[in-house]
């Protein structure tokens, strides 16, 4: 597997690079034999990615916040799906995307693609605060009282690393 350093030297935040290069590290060891099933489960899991009942590919479920997207994030979503899944993108109830069909070991390199636009998949599975939905009118009604989206995306910051 080819480390993937050089594609996150621009990301910014050092959190986000140690759980790209940390997923990378423990795909290798559960590869090499050093990680059971059980316990990669429980890693894998945490940062987004689930398995298929057809063997060797991965689902990557996509964390959007209150399910707002940009244009370019989501230009960016379907991109990484034609490159590293299937071309379709699921939408969830929980106002999250996956991408079905990925290969493990491309996962990080697929996060890492993510990040540069500031979509994550940490904590999009497993025992997690997986999203904080809102309103999809949110900020855009008119009669709506107040606009929820900052509350949401707070929240969103505060339990995405949270370890409770």
């Amino acid at each position: 597997m080819e480390s993937i350093r050089s594609k996150i030297e621009d990301i910014k935040n050092p959190a986000v690079q140690k759980d790209i290069l940390d997923l990378e590290n423990k795909i290798r060891l559960y590869r090499e034999g050093q990680i059971d099933d059980e316990k990669f489960r429980g890693i894998r899991l945490i940062r987004g990615v689930y398995g298929q009942r057809q063997p060797g590919v991965q689902m990557v479920r996509i964390k959007i916040p209150f399910g707002r997207l940009s244009t370019k994030q989501l230009l960016t979503i379907a991109d990484i799906a034609e490159e590293y899944g299937n071309g379709n993108l699921h939408a969830t109830t929980r106002q999250d995307i996956q991408i079905h069909f990925v290969n493990l070991d491309r996962t990080p390199e697929l996060w890492a693609r993510l990040e540069h636009d500031d979509i994550t998949l940490r904590g999009a599975c497993g025992n997690t605060v997986r999203n904080i939905t809102a309103s999809p009118t949110a900020g855009i009604d008119p009669k709506e009282p107040f606009d929820v989206s900052p509350y949401a995306y707070e929240l969103f910051q505060y339990f995405l690393r949270n370890p409770v």
